[in-house]
């Protein structure tokens, strides 16, 4: 089959896909074969790419926001619904191991032993890709193979930083930052009737935050004209935490979307943290927060924009992801 294969982390300028003849994954005991038919392109695949992330295996094939068509493998309980033809998504977190204490206390996204797509395992620039069966999410009909790709982590990890958040409906919600998974979050707040409030860089990101309905746009590090009830962050940068900060009021919670953080810089305790403020980071997501937004955004009507770009561009897809050139999220077709 036909693959985007890193064979070592580089700047995305370089270069560091190879598109390569690889052999055809073949499913294990509880996995399934896929026929990927989009791969979303997410920021965390850039920190994979670029060695902001250790590399675990010599060569990995990236993408983790895959919609794929089972087309062999697991049909035994532990696939139930994920029958031969039956359209599914894989997200991040691709397995847990079940065992450790956070797994036995239902944490499953803090499992120590977790399996990564296209990270510690080969993910979804490719033709085909491999998944087990009890991580697959069948998606409803009413999103089709592009605008679901997106959801798929971008989407997933937004809703799920509202929930670490706390976020109630009607509240004052500062968005920080406003990419892929900001540009999904929003529609998820306007359905819980939240006024929205966009903090971000760049004409094109206040551009798309204002085509999308925020009540307020300013600049990366302007404060917004009222106080704050929740913010999330979704800029890896330490002074946007504090910016966040500085917007809330007491009894206000920041949730830090990043799986990468430059630094936190020294900040007042006093003016910005005193008041039972809280900052939270938010650390992959869970299977029930991918069924519950998934089912979500077919109800509401999430279309994300996309970007499409063939198998052989992925290199030039991850470059207009870092570039900020795409307004929404790009993908990966492979066909």
């Amino acid at each position: 089959m036909k693959a985007a294969v890193l064979e070592a982390p580089a700047n995305v300028f370089q270069r560091p896909l190879k598109i390569r003849q690889i052999p055809q994954p073949e499913p294990a005991a509880g996995q399934v074969l896929l026929r990927v038919r989009a791969c979303g392109v997410c920021r965390t695949d850039l920190h994979v790419v670029e060695g902001d992330l250790k590399p675990i295996k010599r060569h990995v094939v990236p993408g983790h926001q895959i919609v794929g068509e089972v087309v062999g493998g697991a049909t035994s309980s532990a696939g139930a619904g994920r029958h031969v033809g039956a359209r599914v998504g894989v997200s991040w977190i691709g397995g847990i191991d079940g065992t450790c204490p956070y797994c036995r206390r239902g944490l499953e996204n803090l499992c120590d032993g977790p399996v990564f797509t296209g990270y510690t395992v080969d993910g979804g620039f490719a033709e085909y890709a491999v998944a087990r069966a009890d991580f697959l999410f069948p998606l409803p009909d009413k999103l089709d193979d592009l605008h679901a790709a997106p959801l798929l982590c971008a989407g997933i990890i937004g809703f799920r930083s509202l929930r670490v958040a706390g976020v109630e409906r009607g509240e004052n919600v500062g968005l920080f930052g406003f990419g892929a998974s900001a540009s999904l979050t929003i529609a998820v707040l306007q359905a819980w009737k939240c006024k929205v409030y966009v903090s971000t860089r760049g004409e094109s990101h206040q551009r798309l935050a204002r085509s999308l309905g925020a009540d307020w746009i300013g600049g990366e590090r302007e404060k917004p004209p009222v106080e704050l009830d929740r913010a999330v962050t979704f800029a890896p940068s330490g002074d946007v935490v504090v910016a966040a900060l500085s917007s809330l009021r007491k009894g206000g919670v920041v949730a830090i979307n990043a799986i990468h953080l430059d630094r936190i810089p020294q900040f007042d305790y006093d003016s910005l943290l005193w008041g039972e403020r809280q900052i939270r980071s938010v650390a992959n997501m869970t299977r029930t927060d991918a069924r519950d937004f998934l089912a979500l955004a077919a109800e509401i009507g999430i279309q994300p924009n996309v970007t499409v770009f063939t198998l052989d561009q992925a290199n030039e897809a991850l470059a207009a992801v870092k570039n900020d050139a795409v307004d929404g999220a790009a993908a990966i077709v492979p066909g």
